[in-house]
Formats: C-alpha cells, structure tokens, sequence
C-alpha cells in the first residue's frame, strides 16, 4: 500500500541476485530534482514568478487551505522544465522535496497542489481572458528583465511556424495537408539568444503567417528605443507586402525568403548556364543583386540571388531573398543561413520542454499550456546563456535536464536548516558553486543604508 508522502509501508525490497542488496523507498526525503533548486535561484536573483503574481488576477475566494497563485505558477514552470509535462504528475511531484521548497510558502513543510487544484488552476483561472493576455506578455516582460542585467545592443527577430500534432477531440484541432497530421499550428519569435519572445497557439489548417501582427508587433514595441538596431528574418511563408512595410516603417532591417518565379529567374539566367569545363569536386556558389517589384508590392525592392552548383547534380540550386539591408550579397546570405538556429530551439522546445503535448479539451486551456511551456523553456534558457561554466556553455536544454536538473538528492532536516545532500555524477560540486556564483552575480546591487 502506498503512503500518503510517498513511501511504501513495507520499507524495504529485496534483490534476487544478490540478497545483500535492499531497496528503500522515501519518496518524502529523496528527490530526483534537485537541481531545480538552482533555476529557483535564478528565478529569485531577477524577480520572474514574483513578476509573474502582480500580473495574473487570482479571482478564487476563501482562505482555509488554499495554495498561493505563485506556488501553483512555480508548480507548474518548474514541473514542465524537469519534464512533467501533464498535471496528472502533480500527484506525486507534490510531495517532492525540491518541488515543495520551490513552490514555498505552506509547500515547503506540507505539500504542493495536488492534480485536482493544478487542473483547475491550468485550465480554469489562468484561461480567464485577462490572464491569458498576461501570459502571452509575460515571456517578453520576463527576457526585459534579463535584459536590464545584460543589455543587448542590437536584438535578431526570427518568426517560425510549427506544428503540435493532436490526438483526441480538442477544440480547433484541425487537419493540416502539409504536416499530414491533425494538429495546431502555433507561431514563435526568437531573438538570437534562443529567448522564445512571444508566442500564439492556432488552429491546425491556418496559414504559416496568419496572424503575425499580433505575435510580432508587440515584440517591436518592447523593444522601440531600447536597442540601436532590430534585424528581422523569416522563411517564404512570411514573404508579404504587410510584411515589408510593417518593417520598413519601425526601420527594421530584414532579410526574407521570396519564394521563386519565373521572372525571378529569368533575372538570373546568366547563372542558371552550366558552367564550362569539368565539373569540379567541391561546390560552386555565386550571388547576384537586382531590383524587383511584384504585381503586389508598392514599390520596388531589392533581391538578393544565390545559386549552387553541387558535384553530381544536373541542376543548380536557386535561392531569392528580400531584403533592405545594404550588406554585400554573400553576407546578406551567410546573415539569412543563420535563421536556421531558431528551428533548432523549436526541437529543443518539443524535445526538452515537450511543449507540444497540448491535450486538454478547449482551445484556451491549450493556449494557456503552450504558454507555460514557454516560459519554462525560457527559464532553461536563461541559466543557460547567464549562468553555465565554460564546460558547459554548449549543452543543449535536454542535456541541462538531464544532468543538471536530474541530480538525486538526501534531504536531512535539522532544527533551523534543510540539507540537501546531492549526488555528483555529471555536476561536480564546484560546477554546481559556479553555477551559484554566476546567478548572484545577477542580482541587484544592495540598496545603501540611509546615512
């Protein structure tokens, strides 16, 4: 039988292959987390779920037994950043020890929510209208306060689609001919440290652009005198007039795919000649400038051209981009190719975070998951860029969890202190230290005493 704190009453199993070895479980003083303790460090060093409690509205009422809307916001960031993606985990992450002392308050010596009070939580309160809106803002005002520790001098916006396959009867998934599946089919914004700026959950048969303006626009605003250059890239889908304008009239620099057409090509015909002579074993690359004006467009614009000549291939391969940069060809190229880092963060985001699992019932519950995942996955990757030694600079999110995040842990408790005794497997104790250090390096200067 199992016991309300998680361990069993029966205390010990044994092996048969070797019966000097027993198995104790003491689900109450052992953690498998307990390096979330130092996201929580992070959390406290910049103000981010305390941010987070002045902006969402707690309509709830009462007061026996209720758990604080921080904790229950803590519960739920710091639970998807270790991997418990579903509240249903709550029912034994809340008698977790590193779970509890995130969560704070009657958390640390009780127990955090249970699934039931999660649930309501998730899929109740915060999809309220007015707390949803705070949410989708909540990831930009969040990377503002890292960025008042760090300042940026110029920010790199990349806008992606993706998709979350779905896989039951939730509100507005629909079937996508592209992707093949049923499914939703949100849209991100990265700036170039991997922040996820913003995002939007949609319905699954949306265009890849639909509805950039209200995910992009806000993220301009923010940012509207605060840096001294904003670049702008994004793939074909977002190839619009709207587009151009919105960016030329913030005097946003960009670099945009275009998709190909004839007159396109035909502007580069002198490129597309097989070229003379045996083909050599490395490939062959040249770039083109012209300007062009579509039948759409109110003015012209220019148009960067790319073509490769790969060994063995009886074709050249042709790419256009838009762009009103001023920067030679090849570098307007190399300053595009680098887009492909924001498809790299939304893997990490599914693999990592597994912010696609977005299985409840309504469409707003789902909106409201997708943007927790999201800052949970911005909470990875702030330690990331703010607070990993030199060894680990380049450890990816799912590494981070699964050895930072996944230290095993005692825990003692002594009249005034709590122990946390840690494992040191992949983190040795003076990485952890270091870790430690670069966090509080993060926090404000002490307020001088009044003389």
């Amino acid at each position: 039988m199992v016991h309300p704190t998680g361990e069993w009453e029966s205390d010990t199993v044994r092996l048969d292959f070797d019966r000097r070895l027993m198995l104790q479980f003491r689900g109450s003083v052992v953690t498998s987390d307990a390096g979330l303790l130092a996201y929580r460090e992070l959390d406290d060093a910049i103000g981010l779920t305390v941010m987070a409690g002045e902006m969402l509205a707690d309509a709830r009422t009462g007061k026996n037994g209720r758990h604080d809307l921080i904790g229950m916001l803590r519960q739920s960031v710091f639970g998807r950043l270790a991997g418990y993606e579903d509240v249903n985990d709550a029912e034994r992450l809340r008698h977790d020890p590193a779970m509890r002392w995130i969560v704070g308050g009657k958390a640390a010596q009780g127990c955090a929510a249970s699934p039931s009070q999660m649930g309501r939580f998730e899929t109740q309160w915060l999809p309220a209208e007015k707390n949803l809106s705070a949410l989708a803002d909540l990831s930009g005002q969040w990377i503002d306060r890292v960025h008042a520790r760090r300042p940026p001098r110029g920010v790199v916006l990349d806008m992606d689609s993706s998709v979350s396959p779905t896989h039951g009867e939730q509100e507005m998934s629909v079937w996508n001919g592209h992707y093949e599946c049923t499914c939703y089919h949100p849209l991100f914004v990265f700036n170039q440290f991997g922040d996820l700026e913003r995002c939007a959950l949609r319905p699954g048969n949306v265009h890849s652009a639909d509805g950039w303006e209200s995910v992009l626009k806000p993220v301009i605003e923010r940012y509207r005198g605060k840096v001294l250059r904003i670049y702008f890239r994004a793939d074909a889908a977002f190839a619009m007039p709207g587009v151009y304008e919105c960016l030329e009239a913030e005097q946003i620099k960009y670099a945009i795919r275009l998709p190909a057409n004839q007159v396109l090509q035909n502007r580069i015909g002198y490129l597309l000649k097989r070229p003379v002579g045996r083909p050599p074993n490395e490939v062959r690359r040249y770039y083109a400038n012209f300007t062009y004006q579509a039948a759409s467009w109110t003015k012209p614009r220019r148009v960067v051209a790319k073509v490769e000549w790969h060994p063995g291939e009886l074709y050249p391969r042709i790419g256009f981009i838009v762009t009103n940069m001023s920067r030679p060809a090849e570098r307007v190229v190399a300053f595009y190719n680098k887009r492909g880092t924001c498809e790299q963060w939304i893997k990490e985001g599914k693999g990592a975070i597994k912010w696609t699992r977005l299985s409840c019932r309504t469409f707003a519950a789902n909106a409201v998951r997708l943007q927790l995942h999201a800052l949970a996955y911005n909470l990875g990757n702030f330690l990331r860029s703010l607070a990993t030694p030199e060894p680990i600079k380049d450890w990816s999110l799912t590494s981070l969890k699964e050895k930072l995040i996944k230290i095993g842990a005692k825990v003692v408790s002594h009249g005034r202190y709590v122990v946390f005794q840690m494992a040191e497997v992949a983190i040795p104790r003076h990485m952890f230290q270091e870790i430690l250090r670069l966090i509080a390096e993060l926090r404000p200067p002490p307020i001088p005493a009044p003389a």
